[in-house]
């Protein structure tokens, strides 16, 4: 499939596994999609399973986004406790698409527990709370995290239960934008299909005697890595200079946002240091995986580095940041986007492409580590395969059968999904969630992303939310009818009724009142948390936490008749 055909299905609002080979285009497409939704002001949650990933496309982990954590599953309390959690619960709400990346490193277990917060946050029992959800990634690469007696069925995230009933169409990039066409994409899709021919393993060996000057090093193993840089960098004769990075924004995520970006909060350089840039810069004329020497440091102390081809470049920092679904820094992290080139390790060099590169995999203890280091590269000519064991070149069989069965349900797509259908999809799509139409609107918004303006998808203010949700009520829809049409959760139009009775006293919300045998239980537990005064049970007003109130009932009365009966105490 291509990209526009991708992305055309992606416009329709349907639930979408985008994957391919690497090198296809996975996250270009992906970053094409977030700028189209960006500037039509619905709201995007950009995640991915790691915060190396995130990096990749300025968004923030799964983790910290849903409230999840490191937890692989979540009780009822686990639940009680997300919910409590403003910041939290309020972009749960509010999000429209939800995107995962590197959805191949995410835990079955986890995408489960995602769905649960999800739909009990949303108040909403459709697939990850009726949101859009984009998953992104290749099962070729490295697996996710699990026990030892696990094996990837039990792991990969498409054998989970939220996955078969979110139901994503598959979407398999076939165009190749890394190698082109020679010998190595052909070796690479045999790897893929278990069918490495002597042919190929013959050129992998012949790849042994490639005489390369100055390539990085790939190795399995950290160690390995910090060591050879380490020692290449002390070999260089000359004063070493030190930048240190700007950090702002919340503590802990800015210590996973430092753990993740592959440069240093103190970079060392020196004058002949063999540097990679590790982000995209079109405009400067570098790319993620860009290989070159520092040269000079101008009077200010800026690096120069010279790329293989020559040119120069005057570096400027670059910014990283885990953002909000509203584009907005949450932590960010400013250095120089160079790191020491002499080494890296297989994992950090995912999503990289590189010219040429020494590839040791002697040492491969990971199904899938020898194809994401060999597809590093764009050709063979570029490949100095230093040793590989058997390991280096098996995929997991699981995953192999799954891919084939992807290829054929993304034929079946891109033949029953015609431009016609998902061309009036779209704009359906668009309304219902909120987004703007006006085109003039939208370039401007196009025009601004372009500049690195953030735009506010908040709705337009001349008419306030909660207006819109009384006059909706006084057409006499209920509490269920209110949450569907403004694509809100229920929980949400129970706030709305706390802000019309204080902004509109003469509003009749009185039908909504609930049982008055509810209403004594709720009011007496409450009031018996606010005279106990227990520390952690009322808020900074003085007022009792929902937790509480819920807990003092012993679960037997929810969270939204709770604060639905706290307006007729």
């Amino acid at each position: 499939m291509k990209q526009t055909k991708a992305l055309s299905i992606m416009k329709a609002g349907k639930n979408i596994f985008l994957t391919g080979s690497a090198g296809a285009g996975k996250t270009y497409t992906l970053n094409q999609y977030i700028r189209y939704l960006r500037a039509r002001k619905i709201p995007v949650a950009v995640t991915a399973s790691t915060g190396i990933a995130s990096t990749h496309i300025n968004g923030m982990t799964i983790h910290a986004w849903s409230g999840l954590g490191l937890k692989k599953s979540l009780t009822k309390n686990d639940l009680n406790a997300i919910i409590e959690k403003k910041h939290i619960k309020e972009h749960l709400e509010k999000t429209k698409v939800l995107i995962i990346d590197e959805i191949s490193m995410l835990h079955r277990n986890q995408l489960d527990a995602i769905n649960d917060i999800l739909q009990f946050v949303r108040n909403n029992k459709a697939p990850f709370g009726g949101l859009q959800v984009i998953f992104c990634g290749d099962f070729f690469q490295l697996p996710p995290v699990g026990e030892a007696e696990e094996s990837n069925r039990d792991k990969f995230a498409f054998m989970s239960d939220a996955w078969v009933k979110a139901a994503p169409v598959i979407c398999y990039l076939t165009e190749q934008h890394r190698q082109k066409g020679d010998n190595l994409d052909k070796i690479l899709n045999e790897i893929r299909r278990g069918t490495v021919d002597e042919n190929s393993m013959q050129l992998l060996r012949l790849a042994s005697k490639n005489i390369l000057a100055d390539v990085p090093k790939l190795y399995t193993h950290n160690m390995d890595v910090e060591r050879i840089n380490a020692r290449e960098m002390e070999k260089l004769e000359g004063r070493a200079m030190f930048f240190r990075a700007e950090k702002k924004g919340n503590p802990k995520l800015l210590e996973m946002l430092m753990s993740n970006v592959r440069t240093d909060e103190q970079l060392q350089l020196k004058i002949g240091a063999k540097v990679m840039f590790i982000k995209n810069n079109f405009d400067k004329g570098y790319i993620n995986g860009s290989l070159g020497t520092v040269v000079e440091f101008t009077p200010e102390a800026t690096p120069v580095v010279e790329l293989k081809d020559g040119k120069r470049i005057f570096c400027e920092k670059e910014k990283w940041a885990i953002e909000d679904e509203k584009g907005s820094a949450l932590a960010s992290f400013e250095q120089y986007p160079l790191r020491a080139a002499w080494a890296i390790t297989i994992h950090k060099s995912q999503g990289m492409t590189l010219d040429a590169a020494e590839i040791e995999l002697s040492s491969t203890f990971e199904k899938g580590q020898g194809y994401v280091a060999i597809s590093r590269v764009r050709s063979l000519e570029g490949l100095f395969l230093k040793g590989f064991n058997t390991l280096a070149l098996e995929l997991d069989a699981l995953a192999m059968k799954a891919d084939q069965r992807f290829r054929e349900l993304s034929d079946d797509a891109e033949q029953n999904l015609s431009d016609e259908v998902l061309c009036a999809e779209n704009l359906i799509f668009i309304k219902a969630s909120g987004g703007i139409v006006d085109e003039k609107e939208i370039n401007s918004n196009i025009e601004k992303l372009e500049k690195g303006i953030k735009i506010d998808v908040k709705k337009d203010s001349k008419k306030s939310t909660y207006l819109i949700t009384k006059e909706l009520m006084e057409q006499g829809m209920d509490l269920e009818e209110l949450s569907v049409e403004r694509g809100i959760a229920m929980s949400t139009v129970i706030q709305h009724l706390e802000k019309i009775k204080e902004l509109y006293p003469d509003a009749n919300i009185h039908r909504f009142r609930p049982k008055g045998s509810m209403i004594k239980k709720v009011e007496k537990a409450w009031f018996e948390v606010e005279l106990e005064q227990r520390e952690g049970t009322l808020n900074s007003a003085g007022k009792p936490m929902l937790k509480a109130v819920f807990e003092q009932l012993k679960g037997a009365v929810d969270y939204n008749d709770i604060r639905l009966c706290s307006l007729f105490f």
